[in-house]
């Protein structure tokens, strides 16, 4: 019984206020998971530079003199921007891959969140409400983000075990629900080159649409392939850089529902989670159908 909300903006005069909005939203789904939050935002980007994001359980060692070691290593210029435990670091686009590999060596105990153009993930074990504050959600700037409160039962409480999941760049996904094949599923994606960092099985939903998508599907593709590849009950909700999908399973007995106006669409996993957006009262407001994928893109 986890909790998920999504904002996608048409309007952009609403991008100061994304974090804003989906931090109540957020909130507002605490009594479905209070052991962990995460949120995905969209934001800008840098032409050239890519975002790293990293989480430490020690961040005052672990981040205090990374650019200047990283610089001294590549001769190059890299930025690094902490929230708490987290800290987004820019670097060059082409030197992503070998910058990471670095990381593993200099920086053994900081894991990556995320990768891409625009994508930035926090995510924290503790109630929603604490999550947001910590990360200063209310501040953040987007065109979309997607948000999850979980309430643990395929594995441990951890940061890691935490949503979102990212394993693709730009991309991520957050679940409500259960996947019964997802070992299956997790080894036959190693043979392929995946990799995985925890035994959660929303992360392997996250790898599969990865694998798909890199052997050539659109999201959409891939979100249909998954209503044959995927056992279980589920909702998805997956961000990518330009805007974010949902999909539900073929029964959908787990709860949904969407609003759409000309400023914004949003999902939540109950309508408490969208009544206060702006101009709620007058959106168009449904559940999304069994094993029908939608997505919205700017």
């Amino acid at each position: 019984m986890c909790g998920i909300v999504g904002l996608f903006l048409k309007d952009k005069t609403l991008e100061p206020h994304l974090g804003e909005m989906l931090a109540e939203m957020l909130v507002t789904m605490t009594d479905r998971g209070p052991d962990s939050a995460g949120i995905a935002i969209y934001g800008k980007n840098s032409k050239g530079r890519t975002k790293i994001t990293l989480q430490s359980d020690n961040p005052d060692q672990d981040f205090g003199t990374l650019p200047e070691e990283l610089d001294q290593i590549f001769g190059g210029s890299f930025s690094l921007k902490r929230k708490d435990t987290h800290a987004v670091l820019e670097v060059a686009s082409d030197v992503v891959k070998t910058a990471r590999q670095t990381l593993q060596t200099i920086r053994p105990g900081v894991r990556v969140m995320s990768v891409g153009d625009t994508i930035e993930i926090y995510k924290e074990v503790g109630l929603p409400k604490d999550v947001a504050a910590r990360f200063e959600l209310d501040k953040m700037q987007g065109t979309h983000g997607i948000g999850h409160t979980r309430m643990a039962t395929e594995s441990a409480v951890t940061t890691m075990g935490a949503h979102p999941f990212s394993t693709g760049s730009d991309q991520c996904l957050v679940h409500n629900g259960s996947l019964s094949n997802h070992n299956s599923l997790r080894r036959r994606l190693r043979q392929d080159g995946m990799t995985f960092e925890t035994e959660n099985d929303t992360e392997v939903a996250a790898a599969y649409l990865s694998w798909k998508m890199q052997h050539g599907s659109t999201l959409d593709q891939a979100l249909e392939s998954g209503l044959d590849d995927l056992d279980g009950f589920y909702t998805f909700v997956v961000g990518t850089k330009d805007g974010f999908g949902v999909v539900r399973d073929p029964i959908a007995c787990k709860p949904a529902v969407m609003a759409e106006t000309d400023r914004y669409v949003a999902f939540g996993t109950e309508y408490r989670a969208l009544v206060n957006l702006p101009d709620i009262e007058n959106a168009r407001v449904w559940e999304p159908e069994p094993a029908h994928v939608y997505f919205w893109s700017h």
